[in-house]
């Protein structure tokens, strides 16, 4: 199958986006049973093993496909506005 570059770059955006809901259903499904602060430490696991990932492969950050750094970005800011909830809650 011959797929044009233009559809190969979508692809493996769709791969990306697809990888992400998965891995954050599942943690949503882990921090739903663990409790705790569970899921804010995953999210920033999930954030280095992107980042560790992205280095490994050789990936350029923010390019014209997604890639392990954007999905590392998006880990990032999930952390953030965790960490800023949970302190807000705490006050």
């Amino acid at each position: 199958m011959n797929l044009d570059p233009a559809h190969a770059k979508e692809l493996q955006s769709l791969s990306v986006v697809m990888r992400f809901i998965m891995r954050i259903a599942l943690l949503a499904v882990l921090s739903a049973f663990a409790g705790g602060n569970f899921g804010y430490v995953m999210l920033l696991v999930s954030v280095l093993i992107c980042a560790i990932y992205g280095l490994a492969k050789g990936e350029r950050p923010f390019g014209d496909v997604l890639t392990y750094w954007d999905e590392a970005a998006v880990y990032g800011a999930l952390f953030c506005l965790t960490s800023i909830v949970q302190s807000a809650g705490a006050a």
